[in-house]
């Protein structure tokens, strides 16, 4: 076994750690009761990427054609498919779990690696599962509100697990992963520029900011676009028929982050 997967075994067991220890103290009045820890982090994230992975990804970009860029993307979001089709199969989505094998299958050989979807043109769009979302489905509660690798809580981080055994590259030597790995970051980064930039400009509170997003794009994530209208009889009262639509301008108006 290579020095680089025992890291990567040893971050699994980490954050298993992590969870156990955060879900105790998670309540049900408040999702973040760990935001002392979480600031700490974020900040401490927020400075790295201001100084050194931020100037990293706009260089990329500035580099980068953009069908180059967008073929990595392909590639990298057709390498984590297989956790997506499994996610499927274990929330009961069998139809949905076939049809992403063959979206799989077409992009893997037509779409040469991923490189290219060929498969939402045919019908066959790309879907968004995890292991979160198949807690959530199970009845688990989404817990407390966790920034360890980016905004995430103490169900959702349990992904990490089946997404990296899951990814090929894993089982390859720490001269492959890494690059692999690193390029990975900087794509994704590059990504999202646009998107931290507006946050950046518009949040009072980034770190707020950040939490509010994350946690309505899992709740919207979870319902698969269509989260309960929770909430709005406390704040309309006894606005009746009202309620529904006000629930649905809350809905359009909702912050969603990638």
């Amino acid at each position: 076994m290579t020095g680089w997967r025992l890291i990567n075994i040893s971050k699994l067991l980490i954050l298993t750690g992590i969870v156990s220890l955060a879900t105790g103290c998670a309540t049900t009045q408040n999702n973040d009761p760990l935001e002392s820890g979480n600031r700490v982090v974020f900040n401490v994230t927020e400075t790295l990427d201001k100084h050194f992975i931020k100037p990293v990804a706009e260089s990329y970009v500035d580099v980068t054609p953009v069908p180059v860029r967008t073929s990595v993307t392909n590639f990298f979001n057709n390498l984590g498919y297989l956790n997506v089709i499994l996610n499927d199969f274990l929330q009961g989505k069998f139809e949905q779990g076939i049809t992403d094998m063959l979206r799989f299958t077409y992009n893997s050989t037509f779409g040469i690696a991923g490189l290219f979807d060929i498969s939402t043109p045919i019908g066959m769009p790309a879907n968004n599962e995890d292991f979160g979302q198949t807690l959530a489905t199970w009845g688990v509660d989404q817990g407390s509100y966790l920034y360890l690798l980016g905004p995430s809580s103490t169900r959702d981080i349990t992904d990490e697990v089946p997404s990296t055994l899951l990814n090929p590259f894993f089982y390859l030597s720490g001269i492959v992963f890494a690059p692999i790995s690193a390029l990975n970051a900087v794509n994704t980064r590059a990504n999202l520029l646009e998107q931290s930039n507006i946050r950046d400009e518009a949040a009072l509170d980034t770190y707020s900011f950040t939490r509010e997003a994350y946690l309505q794009q899992r709740e919207f994530q979870v319902h698969d676009g269509e989260p309960p209208a929770t909430g709005y009889d406390d704040i309309f009262g006894d606005a009746g028929g009202d309620v529904g639509n006000a629930g649905d301008e809350e809905e359009s108006g909702m912050l969603v982050i990638e």
